[in-house]
């Protein structure tokens, strides 16, 4: 059955088109008798990257490929793989390998409830602030790692434990503590276009809810304007103005706004004659929001709040800001990196790989920014034997066009990661073919699938795939193919693309 595959996926991806394209290449004696002397899947290959050459889709186009033994680093096969491209979210490996590498797959954050002042656990009063003291966790509130069979969200589990500790009421505010990241959640190197909607959420050091929220659309015809019928979850002072139209048969629609700002706008289409049609926009300011949530879950729990919920970064634009010593009450832990690193390339989550950018910078630096996070990245990538001339990094995503990689580079990546104490977590990280995540719908039928394990990426005009894949043999390959600018589709060059790695996987 394997060897079956290879063949009617070659058969009707390549017969035609190789056996004409090689017919017709005018080859040197010396260029023949190495073609003669390599293997015939390996011609394959080559064969095909030659006629990408010649491909009227990538006339304008830059692109290239690196293939390379994952134990020795040895490259069997190329294509411009010094040339700095646009990768997009494959580059969420730079991120997710190194964090893995400095961390270590065990790491946890921890987010603390604390106070200032005393606490009479005979009258149950707190004389002070309650702090939510943040350590940079994507995970508190997030969708990915709920139980199904707990339906009780984190602010009043936070609740109950203060209760069970004696709390009865906090002579004070509830005051978010993001300060272990900067405030700059947004790399400034993202669009306008992008800040807006779930996937342009940033990093907070106090995330939550995944930094989303969910806009409900009732829609009628064609051309007809839409209704927001609600929001989840209420976000008090959140503005939203609608242009959405009713069309298309996707998600078309675009929030604009900025981090901070409750006020935003949302355009474009959705399909006609849906009753709650959902599109996701980033929230303005999580910590805030969270502090708020917790200050309702309390007063549900009994617990008297005299103040109200702010957080530090408000009092400090108020100058309202003083520090004092705190005292822990509660803490809170968040699963391990390795599973944070499986959901970021899974699915290629954007906020989790910002996330771990920003907490190698606190670690490393005590500095929870975008830059240093970046300088470590790069320092440790250098460290590990990878030339990293080329290599320009603007926030750990992938989302910033500015960022460039070479296609041998990030296949160096994984040749690397083979040999550090974490490879079995980042390896399992990666989606596999025909099988889960972003690589769910390719090289079905084929070699590649159930085997061969990638990260995606795709912007405008940009497509790439890095990753592992056996060849016939099982020797381990590890490869990356990216491609700029080009004249066809994305859905067209995804399928060029999807050639070579099954032609990679039929390697011997």
């Amino acid at each position: 059955m394997y060897m079956t595959h290879c063949v009617n996926y070659t058969y009707s991806f390549l017969m035609n088109k190789a056996l004409s394209v090689f017919l017709g290449l005018t080859l040197t004696s010396a260029t023949y008798a190495q073609t003669q002397a390599e293997s015939k899947s390996l011609t394959k290959l080559k064969t095909e990257i030659e006629a990408l050459k010649n491909d009227a889709d990538l006339a304008h186009a830059s692109w290239g490929i690196c293939v390379m033994k994952a134990k020795t680093g040895e490259i069997i096969a190329e294509h411009n793989n010094n040339l700095s491209l646009t990768p997009a979210s494959t580059q969420k490996i730079v991120t997710t390998g190194a964090g893995l590498g400095m961390l270590g797959a065990d790491y946890t954050y921890q987010t603390t409830l604390e106070y200032d002042g005393s606490f009479d656990s005979i009258t149950g009063i707190i004389k002070g602030n309650l702090y939510i003291k943040g350590s940079g966790d994507p995970t508190l509130g997030s969708e990915y790692f709920k139980d199904k069979n707990d339906t009780t969200p984190i602010a009043k589990k936070w609740a109950a434990a203060l209760k069970a500790k004696g709390v009865k009421m906090i002579e004070g505010d509830v005051i978010a503590d993001a300060s272990v990241f900067d405030d700059e959640m947004v790399p400034s190197n993202w669009i306008w276009g992008d800040m807006g909607n779930y996937y342009g959420a940033g990093a907070s050091g106090l995330s939550y809810m995944d930094n989303m929220y969910k806009l409900y659309f009732r829609s009628g015809k064609t051309g007809d304007s839409t209704h927001i019928t609600k929001i989840t979850p209420d976000v008090p002072g959140l503005k939203i103005t609608n242009y959405v139209k009713a069309g298309g048969s996707d998600d078309n629609a675009y929030i604009y706004g900025a981090p901070y700002n409750d006020n935003r706008y949302i355009t474009g289409t959705i399909p006609a004659n849906k009753i709650d049609f959902d599109v996701k926009g980033s929230l303005p300011d999580p910590p805030l929001l969270l502090a708020h949530d917790l200050t309702q879950a309390l007063s549900g729990n009994g617990i008297k709040v005299t103040g109200t919920s702010t957080s530090i970064r408000q009092l400090k634009l108020l100058n309202h800001y003083t520090e004092k010593p705190r005292k822990k009450i509660h803490a809170h832990t968040s699963p391990p990196l390795s599973k944070i690193v499986y959901i970021t390339n899974l699915i290629s989550n954007n906020l989790f790989a910002e996330h771990i950018l920003k907490t190698i910078a606190f670690q490393k630096r005590r500095s929870g920014t975008e830059s240093a996070g970046i300088d470590e990245v790069i320092k440790f990538w250098s460290t590990k034997g990878v030339d990293t001339k080329g290599l320009n990094l603007y926030d750990g995503c992938g989302l910033a066009r500015a960022n460039t990689i070479t296609p041998k580079q990030l296949a160096q990546l994984f040749h690397v990661m083979v040999f550090d104490n974490t490879y079995t977590s980042f390896y399992n990280s990666l989606p596999v073919a025909g099988k889960t995540g972003t690589m769910s719908g390719l090289c079905r039928g084929s070699c590649a699938e159930n085997n061969l394990r990638a990260k995606s990426g795709s912007i405008n005009k940009v497509r790439s795939f890095a990753g592992y894949v056996n060849n016939k043999n099982g020797e381990q390959l590890c490869f990356s193919v990216i491609a700029n600018n080009f004249d066809c589709s994305s859905g067209e060059m995804r399928r060029k693309l999807e050639r070579l790695m099954v032609l990679i996987a039929e390697l011997d």
